[in-house]
């Protein structure tokens, strides 16, 4: 059972970004991947609709032995993680959340900005989160729509990708902003173009390297830590195989052939 993969998925490619951490910090587990890019972005889809995506991906993971589950969505965990763990109460599973506690922490000027998806920004997790680590710092949000869907077409460096994401940040820069939550599995990947223009005393916090810490304590906990050597990555997409393989090498950096989940 240890030697079981590790399933992971997003509405899309943004979840590789957490892929990421954990393929770095557990080097011994496989890992299989399932982008919805078919149903992407989530950010405007209904709770209901999200859950039942869900539902589908994390049975199609299990049936291909998953030993755990990463749902590496910030949006899906807020419709759909509670509803997962009811179905797999003895499944390891880990979701995101908005790094409003570590944020939170990080400020100095005591204003927090927050980049996410709509569906994030207006769930009551969030708001939660917010009652829970922020009551002494002003926190000021920013949904970003078009953004998704630009990072999964492999744009990264685009003027337009630059105008769309200069038009999110500078208000929250505007507000006096010194920390800037990346709510969405999607942004980490333009750290290097914010990089570019913000100012170096600007922090940059995202949920990855977390996730993946919790996932190497729940492993732990259970004695399903693999000892290697780990399988090629396997990924799915219910979008076109083909538009992942070709951006793949761009956001995962390497080159992988990707199957049709539907």
């Amino acid at each position: 059972m240890s030697e079981a993969p590790i399933g992971v998925f997003d509405s899309g490619v943004g979840g590789l970004t957490v892929l990421r951490e954990i393929r770095t910090l557990l080097p011994n587990e496989s890992l299989l991947y399932v982008a919805d890019s078919g149903h992407v972005p989530y950010g405007e889809k209904s709770v209901e609709y999200i859950r039942e995506r869900c539902r589908a991906i994390a049975e199609f993971l299990l049936a291909r032995g998953a030993k755990a589950l990463v749902l590496a969505c910030n949006t899906a965990t807020v419709a759909a993680v509670a509803e997962l763990r009811a179905l797999y109460p003895q499944l390891p599973l880990v979701a995101m959340e908005p790094a409003v506690k570590p944020a939170a922490a990080a400020t100095r000027s005591g204003v927090v900005g927050v980049l996410a998806t709509t569906g994030t920004l207006k769930s009551a997790r969030f708001a939660a989160l917010l009652d829970q680590f922020a009551s002494d710092v002003r926190v000021v949000t920013q949904p970003c729509p078009g953004l998704v869907e630009l990072i999964e077409a492999g744009d990264l460096h685009s003027p337009a990708l630059h105008a769309l994401l200069r038009g999110y940040v500078q208000p929250l820069l505007d507000a006096g902003c010194d920390t800037l939550i990346l709510g969405c599995t999607h942004y980490p990947f333009l750290k290097p173009l914010l990089r570019q223009w913000l100012d170096p005393s600007i922090s940059l916090i995202d949920t990855g390297a977390a996730v993946a810490r919790q996932l190497q304590r729940l492993l732990s906990e259970r004695q399903l830590l693999a000892n290697g050597p780990a399988a090629p990555e396997h990924f799915w997409c219910s979008g076109e195989p083909l538009l992942m393989q070709r951006v793949l090498p761009t956001l995962w950096g390497s080159a992988a052939s990707v199957s049709r989940f539907s």
